[in-house]
């Protein structure tokens, strides 16, 4: 969904006058937000959406992405690469099943003074952050079909009864 869409389904539920008010800017700026933008044969403005956007490709930095989904109450977590899926599906499994094993060892050995200091909160959160990471890599790509489509191609490489 392109980001004057986001602001024109928003904008259904939210006042755009209000909006206007709130920010402190005119009415027919933020309608011109719900357009698509002169670039793309529209007559609309580069919207809030879009300066972020652009903001994260240029520095290249995700914790803007963070701050804005720490607003919205939520975390932003990194698509990761997309996972290649060369033989069998066990091992892969197991290794989520291992980086949520360290989690819980990270956890257990922050936890074991019956404390948690900043520090250990720090390593806790990085863990947990990798552990969503590699599960919605390994999520992306059952969705992609890539673990039907090896199994079928390993499937089809092994010799038949004879």
């Amino acid at each position: 969904m392109q980001s004057h869409e986001v602001l024109r389904e928003v904008f259904k539920k939210t006042s755009a006058k209000q909006i206007a008010a709130d920010l402190g800017l005119s009415l027919s700026l933020i309608y011109k937000w719900t357009e698509p933008p002169a670039d793309d044969a529209g007559s609309g403005s580069n919207n809030p959406l879009d300066r972020v956007g652009q903001l994260i490709r240029t520095t290249g930095d995700s914790r803007i992405a963070q701050w804005v989904a720490e607003q919205a109450g939520g975390f932003y977590i990194r698509n990761p690469a997309q996972i290649e899926h060369p033989g069998q599906l066990i091992p892969i499994t197991n290794d989520i099943v291992q980086d949520f094993a360290d989690m819980l060892a990270t956890i257990a050995s922050s936890a074991a003074d019956n404390k948690v200091t900043p520090e250990e909160a720090k390593k806790i959160r990085a863990r947990w952050e990798d552990l969503k990471s590699v599960t919605e890599g390994f999520v992306r790509a059952c969705e992609g079909g890539n673990f039907g489509e090896a199994a079928e191609r390993a499937a089809a490489r092994k010799p038949g009864p004879a």
